[in-house]
């Protein structure tokens, strides 16, 4: 192993027992012996030497000429086959700085569109981290602040739906480390397998079991959702009530949040609509627009109705009439009833008519296909700056300042405001295997902040570590692995 492939394993002391290391890569302090691996999986004792199992990761830029990179076998390569220009040393597999006194592991020296920059690369231990999970539905979950658990413990909870979605908080330091140690590996267990891009069967207190996959359909007891909403009711009737005008006399769109009449709504007057007379159930807000019409559930438009007749309240003979055409239909359109009144003004169902089918079957159209997404959020606001600068807060103020470009696994990040360090990123833009755990628990993720070097001087950063991005590459030989740069993240770098 060469002198740069160590500079990540700053650490590993000798025990008494023969050939026995201890890592100290984190705070479990696992003993190896030789030929044998830590908890962790990320770490072994091969031959006296503490080595990662992993290779370093960097990611290069394909020429101009739009040809992808040219891979490498793992041994006997020159360096010559990756241009340092296009390259992005990237945290994952680097290694950490535990217990936080040293250098990161890797302080990567580049020049870009002639600027001197330098990229500051590790692998951050994360017990203040978690996942955000949007589940495109209007299938009910769970109820708001429910428990959401995996295995029977508690890993998250539910947090408020946004339009269309439901949404999961997963995770956090009160999971990890709060309650029991059961709790905290399986919280952990729950993260590593969502970060990585796996499924997780999730149930929810007073509610529904969900199989969560970032990239994947939600399956909701299982059920794969198709559609997300194309609004809410009273969206769906402004969007297509031009479409319905000589169609019908009236449509209502049921749904859990937001129910939409469509004459009384202002979309049906604007059209001169004539008013109907059918007088739905639950609170009416402005025209044409009724709340809490039913309860949450797997039914219509995220309700717990099942025959769309009995949201219905009253129908007043002074304004209805005989063959009157009535649509009820979801927010998806999945599911949708055509009726015509009788004589006694009772809604009847009958064949809907092709016209009416169209606008229907168009609604579908517009719904996005149903996705589930995965953030990590994490802070790095603690002493993992210390791998970067001798005085973090500087750190803390060029990133807020934007100075500073904080990357994981080279993936953009969005910045919270306010005080720290606090980033998400969707786990779909990391490269694969990006993430690790340790047995505290918590979670491994990669992190790189880069920026020009005259201002890292003036920040305070180890100077003394920087390293010429071509000698890293050079000496990390086999303990590298190239892959291509994902062309939908921004480039990191000036000219980027």
């Amino acid at each position: 192993m060469s002198d740069l492939a160590a500079r990540s394993l700053k650490f590993g002391a000798a025990e008494g027992d023969a050939g026995v290391l201890r890592c100290d890569a984190c705070p479990v302090l696992c003993r190896i012996r030789p030929g044998r691996a830590g908890a962790c999986a990320r770490y072994a004792n091969e031959g006296g030497h503490l080595v990662r199992t992993d290779p370093a990761l960097t990611l290069a830029r394909a020429v101009e000429t739009g040809g992808p990179v040219v891979a490498f076998a793992e041994g006997g390569w020159d360096g010559q086959i990756l241009d340092p220009a296009r390259a992005f040393v990237t945290g994952i597999g680097a290694g950490t700085t535990y217990p936080d006194y040293k250098p990161a592991p890797f302080i990567v020296g580049a020049e870009h569109a002639g600027v001197d920059t330098v990229t500051i690369v590790t692998e951050g231990i994360f017990s203040y981290c978690g996942v955000k999970v949007k589940i495109d539905t209007d299938r009910h979950l769970g109820p708001e602040a429910a428990p959401v658990r995996l295995k029977g413990e508690q890993v998250g909870h539910v947090t408020t739906a946004e339009y269309g979605s439901q949404m999961l908080s997963l995770g956090g330091v009160r999971h990890l480390t709060g309650g029991s140690k059961r709790e905290g590996t399986t919280t952990c267990e729950a993260l590593l397998t969502l970060c990585e891009g796996e499924a997780v069967d999730l149930t929810i207190d007073g509610g529904h079991a969900v199989r969560v996959q970032a990239g994947q359909a939600p399956v909701v007891d299982g059920r794969p959702e198709e559609r997300m909403r194309v609004g809410c009711g009273s969206a769906t009737v402004g969007i297509f009530a031009q479409q319905w005008l000589g169609h019908a006399d009236e449509v209502i769109v049921v749904d859990d949040h937001i129910t939409g009449v469509l004459s009384e709504h202002q979309a049906g007057k604007v059209l001169g609509m004539r008013p109907a007379g059918i007088r739905v159930r639950g609170r009416r807000s402005t025209p044409g627009r009724y709340f809490q019409v039913a309860n949450p559930g797997l039914g219509w438009g995220g309700t717990d109705i099942t025959d769309p007749l009995a949201i219905i309240e009253s129908i007043d003979p002074k304004t209805a009439w005989p063959g009157l055409r009535l649509l009820l239909t979801s927010t998806t359109g999945e599911d949708a009833l055509w009726c015509v009144l009788d004589a006694a003004l009772r809604p009847v169902p009958a064949a809907m008519p092709e016209a009416v089918a169209r606008v229907v079957a168009r609604i579908g159209e517009n719904c996005e296909p149903s996705l589930c997404s995965v953030v990590f959020m994490a802070g790095a606001g603690g002493s993992l700056r210390a791998g970067v600068t001798e005085n973090p807060v500087l750190l803390t103020r060029s990133v807020a300042a934007g100075e500073t470009r904080v990357t994981m696994g080279g993936a953009p990040v969005y910045l919270w405001p306010g005080g720290g360090i606090t980033i998400m990123a969707d786990v779909l833009r990391l490269p694969k295997r990006a993430f690790g755990y340790v047995p505290t628990p918590a979670l491994v993720a990669p992190i790189e902040f880069t920026l020009p070097r005259a201002l890292y001087q003036r920040l305070g950063g180890h100077m003394a570590e920087i390293v010429p991005v071509q000698d890293l590459l050079r000496g990390l030989g086999p303990s590298l692995r190239v892959e291509d740069w994902r062309p939908a993240n921004p480039w990191p770098f000036p000219n980027g």
